[in-house]
């Protein structure tokens, strides 16, 4: 799968299960308080006020969280279906669309950057380009939050919701990532590995880095 496959494909993906989706997870910040400990380190990492970009937002709970913290915060997503919610739920916030491996930003013009299991959909040969690209938007001292479903085994999706779709969700060990991060310039801050919550079916990693 190329890249302009695998990217088209998420797109198609999202927009087609979007309201399912943000129906099926729209309460899980409130039923997942140690997540939510790990974005209020995040936000004081950065600082009030500091500019963070949510990318891979869709429908825009984490975006809305975040600014709930007092940071700068807007959202990016490839799904127009998905940036539809988010513009409805969070009329306050800025939403654009655009993908996380071309960011239309200048270099260093982020204090902050999350990536909220955006990344589990890009093939591993193409993260060192996606770190790349975060690593570029970051200001020296800015901060990335970054979560993935931890395993070796991808889960591939077959209509869910009965949509005429299908999507791999890709499991990843934390130690690889950090390899990627590292390798593209980011020092680790902090790593936490949780077990599956009551509708997870596998642990859940979420990492800290700093550009240096």
């Amino acid at each position: 799968m190329t890249d302009t496959d695998f990217v088209t494909a998420t797109r198609t993906f999202y927009d087609t299960v979007a309201e399912d989706y943000a129906e099926q997870f729209r309460d899980v910040l409130t039923v997942s308080p140690l997540d939510r400990v790990l974005m209020d380190g995040f936000a004081e990492l950065v600082g009030a006020g500091g500019r963070v970009a949510d990318l891979g937002c869709g429908p825009g709970r984490v975006t809305g969280y975040l600014a709930s913290l007092g940071l700068s915060v807007f959202g990016l997503d490839l799904s127009e279906s998905m940036l539809a919610i988010a513009r409805r739920e969070n009329p306050g916030l800025r939403f654009q669309r655009g993908s996380m491996l071309e960011l239309d930003l200048p270099d260093g013009a982020l204090a902050g950057a999350v990536s909220w299991y955006s990344s589990i959909h890009t093939p591993v040969g193409e993260l060192p380009r996606l770190f790349a690209e975060f690593h570029r938007v970051l200001a020296p001292g800015g901060h990335l939050l970054i979560a993935f479903q931890a395993g070796d085994e991808d889960r591939h999706h077959d209509r869910p919701w009965g949509r005429p779709v299908a999507l791999t969700f890709r499991r990843r060990q934390p130690e690889q990532i950090i390899g990627l991060l590292r390798a593209a310039g980011f020092a680790l801050v902090s790593r936490t590995v949780r077990e599956p919550g009551p509708e997870e079916v596998s642990q859940q990693a979420f990492l800290i880095a700093r550009r240096p």
